[in-house]
């Protein structure tokens, strides 16, 4: 069994995906990242052997699509976020993923790849039976999923600069200077830009993700 980690962001117009405004407006950039949040919970919920648990920070409340993310999470175990700086929340996520479910390795992910798979993740908990950690490098520098097989390893995550073109190279570095055996993962495209959202969409066509990208804001 794997602990399948979603660190995410309630979906609140004026604090999702600012990235896409404009040409989005904040209400529908919030739309885009519930979709994108919705699709990457189905997949994780479809995925065999894991146990779901999210990260949440912000108010569900007053999120866009809140009901149905509510309704998503009903089953999982949700964790709040702590820690000042995001390099710090993610390792307080792993740490408190695995104190939840001790002795199960943690594999997370995030919300801005809603073009990620059951088959995807299923594959990358299996590299990580084998590996020390699993690495899933992102289009814009960063990545999209980092896994342990020993959770405690997640600690260095807080001392990697985040949001820089080179924090995927500086993870995989800071994870090899550990002397960890890292498991590639196939690479992708966050959603970042609406260059992104659009690119990402016509990968997934039937998801909710690309219903909600208003297609005059794209071109």
């Amino acid at each position: 069994m794997t602990a399948l980690l979603v660190v995410a962001k309630a979906p609140v117009p004026g604090q999702a995906k600012t990235r896409l405004c404009p040409p989005l407006t904040p209400a529908q950039a919030a739309e885009v990242a519930a979709a994108s949040l919705l699709d990457t919970l189905d997949a994780v919920t479809a995925t065999p052997g894991v146990r779901p648990v999210a990260a949440m920070t912000g108010d569900l409340g007053a999120a866009t699509g809140g009901g149905a993310l509510r309704a998503a999470l009903r089953s999982w175990t949700v964790l709040g976020q702590r820690g000042e700086t995001f390099g710090q929340r993610l390792a307080a996520a792993h740490a408190d993923t695995s104190a939840a479910l001790p002795g199960v390795p943690v594999l997370q992910v995030g919300m801005d790849t809603p073009q990620v798979t059951a088959d995807l993740l299923t594959d990358a908990c299996s590299r990580l039976a084998t590996a020390d950690a699993v690495l899933g490098l992102a289009e814009d520098g960063g990545w999209w999923a980092v896994g342990f097989r020993d959770p405690r390893h997640s600690a260095l995550l807080e001392d990697v600069p985040t949001s820089r073109d080179d924090t995927g190279s500086r993870t995989l570095a800071a994870l090899r200077q550990r002397g960890l055996r890292v498991e590639p993962l196939p690479r992708l495209s966050d959603v970042d830009t609406v260059e992104d959202a659009a690119r990402v969409a016509e990968l997934v066509p039937r998801s909710r993700f690309a219903a909600s990208l208003p297609a005059g804001a794209l071109r």
